[in-house]
């Protein structure tokens, strides 16, 4: 399937000379009556977030994954930042077939890695299709309206663009989809032609649950979440009906279920009249059920799964009526730690009255716990229960539960929970194929629907439980993989949005990525060239919201939050950009000056990329051997410029403000304020102080010239070979390549940071040269530490393999 690209392309070629300029939508050329639709608003983002998402990896092995992600291979070439429209369905060979539809624009495929290939045109009555044949694959496809559709049979494609009526319901559903979702997924319930039934061997068994589901889905590392709504008509025989004219009460099952068993079903309601009157025109059955007020006062019923054991519980508002109701089920079987059990003479009852919710029909005994009933066909199910509920062990005193509940409405009118062994189950029943899938981390997963009117909302949560760390450790969060290798040190970079940080890096192509905070990439940008050292950030109107700056060989680039270029940047440069971009703010009063390094010339703009004229100094006598400074102190402001000979100390419009009495031949090494002094070091490893009135002085601090210098305002970090001083003392490490030392002051504590990039490992000191506890940990680059998310714990970012990025947490 790699070829299908190719395909296309041809077909662009071949058929962009007519392109119609009418106005269309995608889904106005979705086929007739897919099972599947998947709408994806970017696709290396999602490409990236199923490969690194480790349940999906865990069904990589199954055909119904094999099969969909072959046709998906479809994306693969495909490069527009437009919505593309994936539509599934199978044809009467039960062979899976797709149908792709975006908006075209010249740009959208590589030329020039076009294989051999043939093409021919075929036609039709009313259409002129293209089919192109790569590697024995086949693609038909055409472009109308400025849509490009393809699809694997020309039946198919044929059904798209001919079809008689639009579907007006998947139309509008895919209206109402997050924007800001990078896939969102439509089940047609009509047609379910591939997929299973999520409730296939509970107490719901084949069931049409509505007409159509529609989910955004959220891929992280160790995480999917789905939010959505499903719709039903009235005249349709969908379960998510027997809910109307009912609200949603809390589901308090989970207080019951005991934390051993596989999961539970609960539905609720406000009204058991109306819940009733639903169910009984949903069964269109004759028999009559028997009379009883047992659920007049119940508002949740649940169902317990044990292996193969059940066990009904009833939530009960008023305990003494629906005791009451129980009084000619008063035979004592035992009382087991002071909770009698009873016989009941009913054991169909439930499955007689919610049917096809429940279909359980051994419920021959009976116990009471404060406000629950519970109904079981064996004394251990009933003793399980008795147990863990007395002993705090139930699903909801689990720490498991208590992390998914975050993403989990309160009151749900339909909710299914799952263990692994019950998660397994249910995703075989899905993919209708016998799986070995080893999901012992997923602890717990949900599902539940909350009615509303004529539909529902949905919310779905599949996660990985971490288990608590240990005061002290140091705990691997997640590891995310390019496709390509790394080519600079990922770094931290500031979410505007919730003051949260965020991950950047570039790759070997190029390519720059913004990560989020647990692991899933939000974009990825093909740039000119490598940037040169750090990304900046400014606030460039003033409202808060912050942009990535940063220079590359010959760009200067200013992007928004979504990877998108900020006008008039980039700014393109004939002359190769020599240093990092440097961004300069005087009186954070986000008036910014970014300067830009060119051998010995250095140019400097405002944040509109226009020329700050009053600036005056020009060039150099040679190079700059580092990157433009500033530093401030008291009042005025310094602006440094540093060549192999000479370091210049100017005011802010480029004139001298301090003439140093002695030069030195410079190191590459910055220059910082130390003890209220210029400081940085020469090149055969002295240490150069200078006053602001240009006095200077040196000590030797016996470094090589091959060493690395950081500062605070009172705290010297040094390294040379396999040494590294902090303040006064020395430590000697194992001999290795060492990364520059790095200091990181968060929470009024002082953290020095260097890696062995022969070792790969990273180290971790306080102010006081102490290591801190469990370092060091692997990782094959410099790192960058803060606090990432809203908890307390530290977390940094490095790089693994040559390809992964690694976040840690310092517990």
């Amino acid at each position: 399937m790699k070829g299908i690209f190719y395909f296309i392309l041809i077909t662009f070629l071949v058929t962009s000379c007519s392109i119609d300029k009418k106005s269309s939508s995608l889904s106005d050329f979705i086929p007739e009556n897919p099972s599947i639709i998947l709408k994806i608003s970017n696709i290396e983002s999602l490409k990236s977030n199923i490969n690194n998402n480790n349940f999906l990896q865990e069904l990589s092995e199954s055909t119904s994954y094999k099969s969909i992600s072959s046709r998906m291979e479809v994306l693969n070439h495909l490069k527009t930042n437009n919505d593309v429209l994936l539509c599934f369905e199978k044809d009467q060979n039960d062979s899976l077939q797709y149908a792709f539809i975006t908006k075209y624009h010249k740009d959208i495929i590589n030329v020039d890695s076009l294989p051999n290939h043939s093409v021919e045109t075929i036609k039709t009555k009313k259409l002129s299709i293209t089919k192109t044949i790569i590697e024995k694959e086949i693609v038909y496809s055409i472009i109308k309206d400025s849509i490009i559709i393809g699809a694997s049979t020309q039946d198919l494609l044929e059904n798209a663009i001919n079809k008689d009526n639009k579907n007006i319901e998947i139309a509008n559903l895919l209206n109402t989809s997050n924007p800001n979702s990078q896939l969102s997924i439509i089940f047609n319930e009509k047609n379910k032609q591939h997929i299973g039934s999520i409730f296939k061997q509970d107490s719901i068994t084949n069931l049409k649950l509505s007409d159509y589901l529609l989910m955004d889905v959220d891929l992280k590392q160790d995480e999917i979440l789905l939010n959505g709504i499903t719709t039903a008509k009235d005249s349709t025989k969908s379960i998510i009906n027997v809910f109307k004219n009912t609200i949603p009460q809390e589901n308090l099952t989970a207080k019951i279920a005991p934390a051993n068993s596989d999961g539970y079903l609960s539905f609720s309601f406000n009204n058991y009249s109306n819940f009733k009157q639903n169910l009984d025109k949903y069964n269109q059955t004759d028999t009559k059920k028997p009379e009883t007020t047992l659920f007049d006062n119940i508002v949740e019923v649940g169902v317990v799964f044990e292996e193969n054991q059940q066990a009904i519980v009833l939530n009960s508002l008023d305990e003494i009526s629906t005791e009451d109701a129980l009084l000619n089920e008063q035979t004592l079987i035992e009382t087991y730690r002071e909770i009698n059990i009873y016989s009941f003479s009913q054991p169909e009852l439930f499955s007689l009255a919610f049917s096809p919710l429940v279909n359980f029909k051994n419920a021959n005994l009976y116990c009471v716990i404060n406000n629950f009933f519970v109904f079981a066909n064996t004394i251990e199910s009933l003793q399980n229960i008795i147990a863990n509920y007395q002993n705090n062990t139930t699903i909801s005193n689990r720490t498991y539960f208590e992390a998914i509940k975050e993403d989990l409405s309160d009151e749900a009118s339909l909710m299914l929970v799952a263990n692994p062994n019950k998660l397994s189950n249910i995703i075989q029943n899905v993919l209708l194929e016998e799986l070995n899938l080893n999901l012992d981390k997923y602890k717990c997963s949900a599902i539940q629907f909350i009615y509303d009117n004529h539909f529902a909302h949905v919310n779905a949560i599949i996660k990985k439980s971490k288990t608590k760390a240990v005061e002290n450790s140091v705990t691997e969060e997640f590891n995310i993989k390019l496709n390509e290798d790394i080519l600079n040190t990922p770094q931290f970079v500031v979410n505007h949005l919730n003051r949260e940080k965020e991950i950047v890096v570039q790759d070997v192509k190029n390519n720059l990525y913004l990560i989020s905070n647990t692991g899933k990439l939000l974009w990825k940008k093909q740039l000119h060239g490598a940037i040169l050292g750090k990304v900046e950030q400014i606030d460039m109107y003033k409202n808060g919201r912050l942009q990535l700056a940063f220079a590359t060989p010959n760009h200067v680039y200013v992007l928004d939050r979504n990877g998108k270029d900020v006008a008039p940047f980039p700014l393109k440069f004939n002359d190769i950009i020599t240093q990092p971009l440097s961004v300069f703010d005087y009186d954070n009063n986000k008036n910014y000056r970014l300067l830009v390094t060119q051998g010995k010339n250095i140019l400097m703009y405002d944040q509109k990329g226009k020329t700050v004229k009053g600036f005056t100094f020009k060039n150099a006598e040679s190079a700059l051997i580092h990157q433009p400074q500033h530093i401030r102190i008291g009042r005025n402001d310094y602006l440094l410029f540093k060549t192999d000979s000479k370091l210049y100390i100017l005011d802010r419009i480029g004139k001298t403000r301090v003439s140093l009495k002695k030069n030195y031949n410079y190191s590459n090494q910055a220059v910082y304020l130390y003890n209220n002094k210029f400081t940085t070091t020469t090149k055969d490893g002295k240490l150069v102080t200078i006053d602001t009135k240009g006095n200077t002085s040196e000590q030797d601090l016996q470094l090589t010239d091959i060493h690395n210098i950081e500062t605070t305002s009172k705290t010297l970090v040094a390294q040379s070979e396999n040494k590294l001083i902090i303040k006064t003392k020395t430590l000697e490490l194992d001999y290795g390549n060492y990364s520059d030392p790095e200091i990181f002051y968060i929470n009024d504590k002082i953290y020095v940071s260097v890696t062995d990039l022969q070792s790969k490992k990273i180290y971790l000191f306080d102010s006081q040269a102490k290591s801190i506890s469990n370092f060091p940990v692997y990782g094959n680059s410099r790192i960058t530490l803060d606090n990432i998310d809203k908890d307390r714990n530290l977390e940094f970012v490095t790089k693994g393999d040559d390809n992964t990025i690694i976040i840690y947490q310092i517990n």
